[in-house]
């Protein structure tokens, strides 16, 4: 199984970025798909997450009404649009994939874990 995260970069505060992340090596229409995020000294934490069709989303209270999770399933790629950037966004995220039944928001529900992209927002 691979998942390969891109799209992270340097960005101003208020500004926008869209994560792509694609899954190979597992049928990705069978597994619920999430993004963490780990800041430099900070632990994992939890971002987003969409169901298996799409059809339910859960966001960090952090993050809620500024990002949106989607998947595309014919593409095996799941996304993340960031929108009105802070600086406390700053961080490495990564993408996640469970074959497990419902949205798990902590670290060790989740089998399979891509490599991570950097967002760094300078405010």
């Amino acid at each position: 199984v691979q998942l390969q995260a891109s799209g992270g970069g340097l960005v101003q505060a208020g500004g926008s970025l869209r994560l792509s992340c694609a899954a190979s090596g597992l049928t990705f229409s069978r597994y619920i798909m999430a993004w963490l995020r780990q800041a430099q000294g900070k632990e994992r934490e939890f971002v987003a997450a969409i169901t298996t069709s799409g059809g339910a989303t859960l966001y960090a209270d952090s993050v809620k009404g500024r990002f949106t999770v989607s998947r595309d399933n014919a593409k095996n790629t799941v996304y993340l649009q960031m929108n009105s950037l802070k600086a406390e966004d700053t961080a490495v995220y990564h993408c996640a994939a469970t074959s497990r039944f419902g949205i798990a928001t902590t670290s060790r529900n989740y089998d399979h874990w891509g490599q991570g992209t950097l967002v760094t927002v300078s405010s």
